[in-house]
């Protein structure tokens, strides 16, 4: 199982609907602070913070590039996080079919 502070720090930093915008841009290739601000009229030091959020739970990296800091993704964390879902999710199918198959024998005794 995944250690749970990893999944804290990756589902944080995907609750907030900027830090996703933010990732969905990164899908398109890097940016930088500046070009990831644009579109949010947002301020390089309001970016910047979201942008470290994102890099402390793996999900974005950074560089130094000049006076610039290229953003890019980084995927690590959230394949955690699939996988977390995923078992999860398995569980869940496998209760609910166990119920589906319950009602429909009780369905059939009623008959």
């Amino acid at each position: 199982m995944v250690q749970q502070e990893v999944l804290d720090r990756t589902f944080a930093a995907l609750a907030d609907p900027t830090r996703r915008q933010i990732l969905v841009r990164l899908g398109q290739g890097p940016a930088t602070i500046g070009e990831l601000a644009e579109p949010f009229d947002m301020s390089l030091t309001g970016m910047k913070k979201h942008v470290q959020v994102l890099e402390n739970a793996g999900l974005v990296t950074t560089e130094k590039v000049g006076r610039s800091r290229r953003c890019r993704l980084g995927a690590e964390r959230l394949e955690d996080a699939m996988s977390w879902i995923r078992f999860y999710q398995r569980l869940w199918e496998r209760r609910l079919d166990g119920l589906d198959a319950y009602f429909t024998l009780r369905k059939e005794d009623d008959r």
